[in-house]
């Protein structure tokens, strides 16, 4: 898979407005991601604005400690 150099430089720019609008997000995942560890559970719940709720969970597997591995290197 290729990666499309001017598509990283937009989600670069889009990520960093994210940033700007959500501060605190970036630093809880930062924080999350030093208690994550395999056989934890992470789950997402997403609320629409009708109130209605999406939820779904991985537990983590030693793959998935390699990808959360990973990307604790590129901040």
């Amino acid at each position: 898979m290729a990666v499309n150099p001017m598509q990283l430089m937009k989600l670069r720019e889009r990520f960093s407005v994210f940033q700007s609008q959500h501060p605190r997000f970036v630093p809880f995942l930062q924080y999350a991601a030093g208690s994550i560890r395999e056989g934890s559970v992470i789950e997402m719940k997403v609320t629409d604005p009708d109130g209605h709720d999406m939820i779904t969970n991985i537990k983590v597997t030693p793959q998935d400690m390699e990808t959360i591995e990973l990307l604790k290197t590129m901040r």
